[in-house]
């Protein structure tokens, strides 16, 4: 082990290797700083939806290694989703808010897509410092509402707020969406304050197949008609040559979940196949040597992620909060 000359005074500022010894870390910081950042740079911010520690380790990997700003979460509606036999317990996941505050690159940490108004104040209560409020289930009144009462709550704690107009279609699902009117999406951020805009332009959630191109024309419109950045749900599905054009039209943020869900469940089931009783199964599940599947799950998910860094322009984009 590598000798320690001088240790820090604040060791919550700084992050031991064991094979180099402390490096500076960050705190958190807020979505909303990102999103400006990334207007004004050029570039969009990804957010990579986390759904197992895995996952959530990749993303981080990712992004330190390309030295890009990232957004890290987990799903709200899924956490709480109706198919579980119990709702997850939030303080599982929110405990990750501390590893984010000692990565080497600038992140945030989401609660995504929840229209719940007691789970996003428990998620803010417990350390996530950006919400995204869902609309999918909601008449426009009462999201109008519900987004109000999550902007005076999160804006009190310094807590970003992501809210959306418009539906995206999903296909499996069989809807067909609602494009976002650029009118009508200005007067919702007006109304409500939020700090970010998700909409409708094209884009669709959950495509396993194939991709959505962007309606760039109505995108335009939504950028002439809004203040605040915008954001792309839906991004496995919206062909990444276009994140160019996409950014000069406004987003400084895409979120992606099924190309890396899709990844990781390749890798594992790749890795699976060679496992058979009477083997032991520890090789397989935990050892984290070549044969461990979570090792596989996680390994495919990082490099999925840094492709899309890189293709959203964010690599190198680090900066010292």
């Amino acid at each position: 082990m590598k000798s320690i000359n001088k240790s820090p005074s604040n060791l919550s500022d700084f992050q031991y290797n064991l094979a180099g010894g402390f490096s500076s870390t960050m705190p958190m910081v807020s979505m909303k700083e990102l999103l400006q950042r990334a207007r004004s740079g050029g570039y969009a911010v990804t957010y990579c939806e986390s759904w197992n520690l895995e996952s959530f380790q990749a993303i981080v990997a990712a992004a330190e290694e390309e030295s890009a700003p990232f957004i890290a979460g987990f799903n709200g509606g899924f956490l709480g989703h109706s198919g579980r036999a119990k709702p997850e317990d939030l303080r599982h996941y929110a405990c990750l808010s501390e590893a984010l505050g000692n990565c080497r690159v600038p992140a945030a940490f989401l609660l995504n897509e929840s229209d719940d108004f007691a789970q996003i104040a428990q998620a803010i209560e417990l350390g996530f410092n950006s919400v995204m409020v869902e609309n999918e289930h909601l008449e426009l009144d009462s999201y109008r509402e519900l987004v109000r009462r999550v902007v005076t709550l999160a804006h009190s704690r310094g807590v970003s707020v992501e809210a959306q107009m418009g539906h995206l279609p999903n296909p499996l699902a069989h809807g067909q969406g609602d494009a976002t009117n650029p009118e009508a999406a200005r007067a919702f951020v007006e109304e409500t304050g939020i700090d970010a805009l998700g909409v409708a332009v094209g884009n669709v959630h959950i495509l396993t197949e194939g991709k959505a191109p962007v309606d760039e024309d109505t995108l335009g419109k939504i950028h002439q008609a809004v203040p605040v950045p915008l954001v792309l749900h839906g991004g496995s599905g919206i062909p990444l040559e276009f994140a160019p054009q996409l950014i000069r039209l406004g987003v400084a943020k895409i979120n992606f979940g099924t190309s890396l869900k899709q990844a990781y469940l390749e890798a594992v089931r790749a890795k699976l196949a060679a496992y058979h009783v009477p083997m032991s199964p520890h090789p397989f599940l935990g050892m984290g040597g070549p044969e461990d599947i979570m090792v596989a799950g996680r390994e495919a998910v990082k490099t999925k992620a840094r492709e899309i860094i890189q293709a959203l322009g964010g690599s190198g984009k680090s900066w010292v909060p």
